[in-house]
């Protein structure tokens, strides 16, 4: 079976209407965030038939970002392809970032100046090849980006100017959320979080999301090489277990409890291989027993 995405629920970004369960595009290039690889990147043709799969199922929410290239492959690139002449086009959201970037030989910088920001956002538009970007989330990058207000009035001002819709923040805190909700409308908040990352949790950042009727989405939400500290062990077996008795893998489990967080928790998980995408999209119709949940959040020991 694969599932609908829309198995998973909807959700409300501003003004356009999501299906819960979207795509993470970083995978696509097989060069991720700061250098880490992600294997080989994708013929293009397969990744655009892998979008033109992951679209005729449900997803229409793609996140992407001008950084996200190989020497060989744009994730961009292969999004602007996979929606040119595709039908419904419109409706697909692409969500972006801005913030940390690249120079042309692939060089990293943790953070732009805001006098930088515009240049960011005219090479995503430039790279999807449309006149307005749907959603641009600024990413604070490093610990000593205490404030967004003086960048995400850049984004603003841009978002008045017609080139972006909506607005949103990566890596955020609360008090991030506050600062920029001050300037403009917040719409979504990307951090990471998963089962055994929880930060959102400890700060505040998943409640306030909630309470404010803006979506939080995880990424990294199912443990990845290289991505994130390997899973507590005791919780690793009882997420096994619950897999077990679901007739499901420990990563749909994973991707299934993170969407039991709330209805306005989103999903992105990303993949270059057709059969992980089937994957993904079923685990967006997995449906978590309360007893199941409870032994899932216990504390170890």
């Amino acid at each position: 079976m694969t599932a609908h995405a829309s198995a998973a629920g909807t959700w409300q970004l501003g003004d356009l209407a999501v299906n819960r369960l979207g795509y993470g595009a970083m995978r696509l290039t097989g060069n991720g965030m700061h250098g880490n690889s992600d294997g080989p990147p994708i013929d293009p043709a397969a990744a655009v038939r892998l979008l033109h799969t992951a679209f005729e199922h449900g997803v229409d929410h793609v996140d992407t970002a001008a950084f996200y290239f190989s020497p060989l492959r744009s994730a961009n690139a292969l999004i602007g392809r996979a929606l040119a002449g595709w039908p419904g086009a419109d409706r697909i959201t692409v969500a972006t970032k801005v913030g940390p970037g690249r120079t042309p030989d692939g060089e990293w910088y943790s953070m732009a100046r805001p006098d930088q920001l515009r240049a960011q956002v005219e090479e995503n538009l430039r790279q999807l090849g449309t006149d307005h970007l749907d959603l641009v989330n600024l990413r604070r990058n490093g610990p000593d980006v205490e404030s967004v207000a003086e960048h995400f009035g850049v984004l603003a001002d841009l978002r008045r100017a017609g080139l972006i819709r909506h607005l949103g923040l990566s890596n955020a805190r609360p008090e991030h959320v506050h600062q920029a909700r001050a300037i403009a409308p917040v719409v979504c908040v990307q951090n990471s979080y998963g089962l055994d990352r929880r930060l959102a949790d400890e700060n505040g950042t998943l409640d306030l999301c909630r309470e404010l009727g803006i979506a939080f989405v995880p990424f990294f939400a199912i443990s990845g090489p290289a991505r994130e500290a390997a899973p507590a062990a005791e919780r690793d077996a009882r997420v096994t277990a619950v897999a077990a008795e679901l007739d499901a893998t420990p990563a749909q489990v994973r991707l299934a409890w993170t969407l039991h967080r709330g209805p306005h928790v989103l999903a992105i998980p990303g993949t270059s291989n057709p059969a992980h995408l089937a994957e993904n999209l079923d685990a967006g119709a997995l449906r978590l027993s309360p007893g199941q949940l409870a032994r899932l959040d216990a504390p170890a020991g």
